[in-house]
């Protein structure tokens, strides 16, 4: 990805441990890293088309003026996070906050916190069989769309179909989105099971009746395989209900570990 670097931006701020930091204020350099696609820029001439480094430089000195903060981690996470929910065509940043002369007591030309954020694409499939089934997969959209750092792109139509594991149970509706998001797989499962609670769900039996079901199906390229969390989601190429809403929305996705696009794995299942 074609990269545009704003390179020791100066700015006097008050952030730090101790009380006449906060009072007094200091010099604080910052490097940024933009990730973006310079290409329609470099065609058109256009500023609109690119990321105005100018402007993310006031952004940056704004931010930092504006905010007390005691640990240079938060004061990068806290920016970083605004200049990627705030700037159109950012889609990783990667920042350095440099903290020259920190006050240990001790010979010490700086001490910097670097990290490196940006937009990750889930897909979310979502299942009820309890009440207003349509309703709640609604509301569970609109609740991830309002969701800090997370933007719903794309919602596949729902479908009916009947239970898996456990049989003897209303039949489901069930539907698959497209989630742009800043937050970790580990963070978006948390969101996923608070929105899960306030619509009711109650984990009691096994693939048993429930208001309102969430799960990651795929997170980037990512696979994880701990305890409480597996991605992609272990028995999705055995789930219709899952494969077919998902095909409507990414049918050439790739699965991480067998390469299958969701497409083949949904003809695989006849």
């Amino acid at each position: 990805m074609d990269k545009i670097k704003i390179q020791n931006l100066e700015v006097f701020a008050n952030h730090g441990v101790f009380p006449e930091e906060n009072v007094l204020g200091q010099k604080f350099i910052v490097t940024a890293t933009l990730y973006t696609d310079t290409r329609t820029a470099g065609l058109t001439d256009e500023l609109t088309d690119s990321i105005h480094y100018g402007e993310i430089c006031r952004q940056i000195q704004e931010f930092l003026t504006a905010h007390t903060f005691r640990l240079l981690e938060r004061t990068a996470e806290g920016l970083a996070e605004m200049l990627l929910l705030e700037t159109p065509h950012l889609e990783k940043i990667r920042l350095e906050i440099k903290k020259p002369w920190a006050p240990i007591g001790l010979p010490l030309e700086t001490v910097s916190v670097e990290i490196e954020r940006g937009w990750h694409t889930a897909y979310i499939a979502l299942g009820s069989n309890m009440g207003d089934k349509e309703q709640y997969l609604r509301q569970a959209v609109e609740a991830l769309n309002e969701t800090s750092c997370c933007k719903v792109t794309r919602v596949s139509s729902f479908l009916a179909t009947k239970p898996y594991g456990v049989t003897d149970q209303d039949d489901f509706l069930n539907g698959c989105l497209t989630l742009r998001t800043l937050l970790s797989p580990r963070e978006l499962l948390d969101v996923l099971h608070q929105i899960e609670q306030e619509a009711g769900r109650e984990r009691i039996v096994h693939w048993g009746p429930r208001t309102l079901d969430l799960d990651i199906i795929f997170y980037d390229d990512l696979i994880v395989e701990e305890e409480d969390l597996c991605i992609p989601h272990a028995d999705m190429q055995r789930r219709e209900f899952v494969l077919k809403p998902l095909h409507e929305i990414a049918p050439y996705k790739h699965h991480p570990g067998t390469h299958k696009t969701v497409r083949e794995m949904l003809e695989e299942l006849g």
